[in-house]
């Protein structure tokens, strides 16, 4: 493979969205030529993608957001999370590459009436696709129904060796369902099927409690500056 160097830039510092009061900067990578393969690489050391941006968050005085991915050929669901798959075995799921007018509905009506606090209330189109579509990997949709109505949707990246959690959104109406787990759970199954080794979720933030949920599918790895740690149980 042809190794050549990755332009880098910082933003400024601007207001945290997870931790009140905090500072926040972004390491972005400026880079025309990427794909599955070389984002799978960045991924591996911590980097997201919202977009066509990829970000890594590179504060001076705060390192809380904690890359988080799950080995999938050990991960093993916890009677909590078997309840929720027993508990929603009427919902059918598919895969889809398309997007649809319903993805936006859902999407809005899930951020206006759960996250209306957040940074992306209130929701527009144009913020729904800048988020979460991707000039050079087309995003997979996890489209989960009931009957013919669609209550959920996981956005996933799908590289070579591992899945990407984007962003999941579903019916607030639906909340004792606990489908943003069932969301999780089922890419972990689509992990397993498609032989992947690892489901990245993201950044974990413990002290962020719309953040932090993300230690309960276990066992998981946090990357640390000596690599990759596995974690079993809760620490």
């Amino acid at each position: 493979m042809n190794s050549k160097p990755l332009n880098l830039g910082l933003t400024k510092a601007f207001d945290c969205n997870y931790i009140p009061g905090n500072k926040e900067q972004l390491l972005v990578i400026q880079e025309e030529q990427l794909n599955g393969h070389l984002f799978e690489q960045l991924l591996g050391m911590g980097f997201r993608r919202n977009g066509n941006a990829i970000y890594k968050p590179y504060c001076p005085n705060c390192n809380q957001c904690q890359s988080i991915r799950l080995p999938i050929a050990k991960f093993k669901p916890s009677k909590r999370q078997k309840r929720t798959l027993k508990a929603n075995t009427d919902i059918q799921w598919r895969l889809s590459h398309k997007v649809s007018e319903d993805h936006f509905i859902l999407y809005q009506k899930y951020i206006d009436e759960r996250h209306s606090d957040g940074p992306m209330f209130p929701a527009s189109e144009s913020q729904y696709k800048e988020f979460l579509h991707c000039d050079w990997l087309e995003p997979t949709f996890i489209e989960l129904f009931i009957e013919d109505k669609l209550v959920g949707v996981a956005v996933t990246d799908l590289m070579p060796n591992s899945l990407s959690a984007i962003y999941s959104y579903f019916d607030p109406e639906l909340s004792q369902r606990s489908l943003g787990s069932l969301m999780i759970l089922l890419q972990c199954e689509l992990a397993k099927v498609l032989g992947k080794q690892y489901l990245y979720l993201g950044y974990q933030i413990d002290s962020n409690r719309k953040m932090n949920y993300k230690r309960l599918y276990r066992p998981y790895q946090i990357l640390t500056s000596q690599g990759w740690q596995e974690h079993q149980h809760h620490s």
